[in-house]
């Protein structure tokens, strides 16, 4: 039986050193996150007992950061920096980078912005009072930080939010994260709505990054980098190799061009970003309508965030996708608590995918979900046999997830908040340059 051995996480600034790190010692892997100060610039894995050569090393280091490098540096850049890295030559390297990254590293930072953090926890009293404390490490500061506590069975959130007498508590009775959601919009004060879930801590410029975001006008909301605060399970590391949150270290702009092109199999708004790290210009639920509350935890399962991006983007607003506002997210560490999860992943897709075509007859998901799903899975099924490891162990999850999220919907569909008639009336938005401002 193949072992599954942990991984190491190591972040390694460059900035710092080029120099070829040392690697985990026998019988763990290796995972790799290239910074340059406060940039992540790309990752590497190696595997468990991998015996690596200085040259292969700097070979797949060069190939790992190369895309982000071309991105900063608008696709030309003029300098010979992979020999640089290759030489060991630092001062050349960090002089040349200094001058390519100075715009992103060394801008002057205000001590606070008017941002709201909204924090959705139930009964995770460990998690959120870390996620809590490493708030108040940031650089600069949210102007307010609000914990809705949902549906507790017990008073251990509000007591560790008691422990921070900048943070307000909320409790919300009604069970359901999207419920929980729009407590979190009903009590900012703030024009931008941040939100964290509570197993996550932030890097400390996250709260700037996110407002920087929203210095683009036509910007309606945000999502951000999220990486793997920990790889020492089977679970995890299959979360993290093909469910990962971590949408890549190049910005990404969804607008009415990524609406229209993914229409024939519905727009592929899960590629967005993360709910445990994305933000919303608050003027945008007046438009658009807030969180639908039949999905997400308590109900459907999941896609609360996916199914509001949907709406947002058939608005014609457009969403942001900001490496640069990092994130850390704990994966769930045993394979019951992974397959649960994928299961209300794939339920609450379902849900959300069927109420979005309902909304947008000219988003064709029913050709996702009964022609491209069904032969995707089974080719899975065929291919995974008969063993079904490593991304194969979810597979049973993911299927039944499915087969729920049709029979949710046929049940619950006309128990949505969204306004369907409204949103139904909605044109195919043009690709212009123009995007609706939002005031």
């Amino acid at each position: 039986m193949k072992k599954n051995w942990p991984y190491t996480i190591t972040h390694h600034s460059l900035d710092a050193s080029i120099l070829m790190p040392e690697l985990a010692g026998k019988d763990r892997g290796n995972y790799f996150v290239f910074w340059w100060r406060s940039v992540a610039l790309g990752q590497l894995f190696l595997e468990p007992n991998e015996v690596i050569s200085e040259e292969k090393f700097y070979h797949q280091l060069i190939q790992a950061i190369a895309p982000t490098i071309d991105f900063y540096t608008s696709g030309t850049p003029s300098y010979q920096w992979e020999q640089a890295l290759k030489t060991k030559d630092f001062n050349a390297w960090k002089n040349w980078m200094d001058s390519v990254f100075t715009s992103h590293t060394s801008s002057a930072v205000p001590a606070q912005v008017p941002v709201s953090v909204v924090i959705c926890t139930r009964n995770r009293a460990k998690h959120l009072h870390l996620c809590l404390e490493r708030l108040q490490m940031l650089t600069c500061f949210p102007t307010e930080i609000i914990v809705v506590d949902n549906a507790p069975t017990d008073e251990s959130s509000k007591e560790v939010t008691m422990g921070f007498k900048e943070v307000t508590y909320v409790r919300e009775p009604r069970a359901g994260l999207d419920i929980a959601r729009n407590t979190g919009i009903r009590k900012a004060n703030c024009p931008i709505v941040a939100y964290l879930d509570d197993d996550v801590v932030v890097h400390p410029l996250w709260v700037y990054r996110v407002w920087e975001t929203f210095q683009e006008e036509n910007t309606a909301a945000m999502t951000g980098l999220v990486i793997a605060s920990e790889l020492e399970t089977e679970a995890q590391q299959i979360f993290e190799r093909h469910w990962s949150f971590n949408r890549g270290y190049l910005d990404k702009v969804y607008d009415t061009h990524f609406f229209n092109s993914g229409l024939s199999q519905g727009p592929p708004v899960w590629d967005i970003g993360a709910g445990a790290n994305m933000a919303f210009r608050k003027s945008v639920f007046a438009k658009v309508g807030y969180f639908d509350e039949i999905l997400d935890v308590g109900a459907a399962g999941c896609n609360g965030d996916s199914e509001m991006w949907y709406r947002i983007l058939a608005h014609g607003y457009t969403i942001r996708y900001n490496p640069r506002a990092v994130a850390y997210h704990e994966h769930r560490r045993d394979l019951k608590g992974l397959r649960k999860q994928i299961f209300y992943y794939m339920r609450g897709f379902t849900t959300a995918a069927l109420l979005q075509q309902q909304q947008y007859p000219l988003a064709d998901y029913k050709k996702l979900l009964f022609h491209v799903i069904p032969k995707h899975y089974y080719l899975l099924v065929i291919r995974g046999f008969p063993r079904y490891r490593d991304r194969n162990r979810t597979l049973w999850s993911e299927m039944t997830g499915i087969l729920s999220g049709f029979a949710f919907y046929r049940k619950n569909r006309e128990k949505s908040t969204v306004d369907r008639a409204e949103l139904s009336s909605i044109k195919p938005v043009p690709d212009l340059d123009l995007h609706p401002t939002l005031q």
